[in-house]
């Protein structure tokens, strides 16, 4: 299903036509909706910390994940105490719920699950991301929030806007949902404070960032010791990300011999009995937000390839910049 979706979204298909009329209706649908927030016929909420939104206007991944481990680490290093919320997207659970470093992605999510693992950050998930927010600010001390998606969620006022692109696969078709990838205007863009560039060539006004190779990393926490494979070494390769052939394309990159890949739906959950049969014996890789949903039954030979975002010095600057001007308005 999700390959003929993506032709649609990304390739060539003419059934895109077909779906035309009722992106009419979205259009019609996201219009409205952005009016009642602009009328106040719905309550948009502001918080006493600034909120930064790192999202896209696309449906499925773009690098949202590691661009806020990124702000995390970013922010820590200049003496701020973030937090994170998100809305635990894939995890069926009531009113919100706070995230641990061990949390399992079936109860948080499986990127918040990878978050809280890979930083310890403070964290609350929530179905209303305003209510996750003022959970964060009760249980503990930060005064930064940063909302893992959410671009969309109009009902928490945002200080900071960030929106992630995929450089291999940008706007796709062009075209709002269902006939193409776009969860809201091309012009959206045009709103936001930084427009990142994940993987591609920076267009004017974009900011570059890569996803550098960190290494493999042992899923199983019982692994005392196993042989992590080396380059040139045949493995199989999994992944449920936005877009898989990426990790695919990165493990060609670094020399891996693939024997055997499989693309799973993004958030998609896994069985051990599955796993074993696609992988057989070889050593299986995956992303590292596949590896939190394999935690509890994970084989020796199973690794995890960690990623990196790179962005560049004028970026951490400008942001930072404009983080303070937010503080000092909001002390003001």
């Amino acid at each position: 299903m999700q390959d003929k979706v993506n032709q649609i979204w990304y390739g060539r298909s003419v059934l895109k036509w077909l779906l035309w009329p009722l992106t009419i209706v979205f259009a019609g649908v996201i219009w409205l909706r952005k009016q009642a927030f602009r009328l106040g016929l719905k309550k948009s909420q502001q918080l006493p910390v600034p909120v930064i939104v790192v999202g896209n206007i696309t449906v499925g991944g773009s690098g949202k994940t590691p661009t806020v481990i990124y702000l995390i680490e970013l922010l820590r290093q200049h003496g701020y105490k973030p937090g994170v919320i998100s809305r635990g997207y894939g995890a069926k659970f009531e009113g919100c719920r706070v995230v641990h470093p061990d949390s399992r992605a079936e109860d948080v999510g499986d990127e918040p699950a990878m978050i809280a693992a890979r930083t310890k950050v403070p964290m609350v998930v929530g179905r209303k991301r305003v209510d996750a927010a003022f959970t964060l600010l009760a249980g503990y001390d930060v005064d930064v929030i940063i909302c893992d998606d959410g671009l969309q969620h109009y009902a928490l006022q945002r200080d900071i806007e960030l929106a992630i692109l995929d450089g291999e696969r940008l706007l796709g078709n062009g075209m709002l949902l269902p006939a193409g990838p776009l969860r809201e205007p091309k012009l959206r863009l045009d709103d936001v404070d930084f427009v990142i560039n994940n993987g591609g060539y920076a267009a004017k006004g974009e900011w570059q960032m890569d996803l550098e190779p960190a290494g493999l990393h042992s899923i199983s926490a019982n692994v005392i010791w196993a042989e992590k494979p080396d380059p040139f070494m045949k493995v199989a390769a999994m992944a449920g990300i936005g877009n898989p052939q990426r990790f695919f394309d990165t493990l060609h990159h670094l020399k891996y011999r693939v024997e055997l890949t499989k693309a799973f739906d993004d958030h998609q959950a896994f069985k051990l009995e599955e796993l074993t049969q696609f992988a057989n014996e070889l050593p299986l890789l995956m992303t590292e937000k596949d590896a939190v949903k394999c935690r509890e039954f994970a084989k020796h030979n199973w690794w995890y390839l960690a990623v990196n975002a790179k962005l560049t010095p004028e970026f951490d600057q400008k942001l930072l910049t404009r983080l303070q001007h937010v503080v000092d308005e909001k002390k003001g």
